[in-house]
């Protein structure tokens, strides 16, 4: 397999977050970004702790990403000014061209544009990953970045970009090698590496 893109981009954070991951005995592995645009994936995603980490490791390493969440979280008084505030950006799945292209013309539109997913869309175990990361990976042609919360190191990480090939068993054997021995909070809620279309299947695997 080919190597991981080569990082262009140092990064620098505040000194305090880093202290904080620390002081609760996490080790923080993010040594820049490939360019100015892209995706990153963050896995496992089985725990509200997963938020709150990526926030501290994010103010730590001085990563500035969006993220992506419910629409109608935003209309919430004060939930949604501080999802803004954080970064949050809300899915518009009824636009007229499509969410995923209305992503990509967003981030095209933009000097600077990293986005962050976690494709599981979920703390439960489901089936596989939702495939929204992959479809504006590709339409794109931004590298996706792959972060992991392994609790059984107790290591958040950023260390491997890539962009997607399109052939879906390729691409995904790499994902796969990227989170091999990486474990979530709840490892038992850890989705498999896959793509799966909850609109095929609506029942999660509990």
């Amino acid at each position: 397999m080919s190597t991981s893109l080569p990082i262009t981009i140092p990064v620098k954070g505040s000194k305090f977050a880093t202290f904080l991951l620390k002081l609760l005995g996490w080790r923080l592995i993010v040594p820049g970004l490939p360019g100015t645009h892209g995706i990153l994936a963050a896995y496992p995603h089985t725990s509200n702790l997963d938020f709150f980490l990526c926030m501290i490791a994010k103010s730590a390493c001085g990563i500035k990403a969006n993220f992506l969440a419910k629409d109608s979280l935003f209309k919430i008084p004060v939930v949604g000014w501080w999802l803004s505030y954080l970064g949050g950006s809300p899915v518009i799945r009824n636009s007229p061209q499509g969410y995923v292209k209305n992503i990509a013309q967003n981030m095209a539109q933009a000097s600077y544009f990293w986005l962050a997913i976690t494709p599981e869309g979920t703390r439960i175990k489901t089936l596989g990953w939702r495939s929204g990361f992959y479809h504006i990976a590709l339409e794109t042609n931004y590298p996706v970045g792959f972060v992991y919360l392994d609790y059984g190191k107790k290591t958040i990480g950023l260390t491997s970009f890539f962009k997607m090939t399109g052939d879906e068993e390729i691409d995904f054997a790499r994902i796969r090698e990227i989170y091999e021995g990486k474990l979530g909070f709840y490892p038992e809620n850890m989705s498999p590496i896959t793509l799966w279309s909850p609109q095929k299947d609506k029942n999660s695997v509990n």
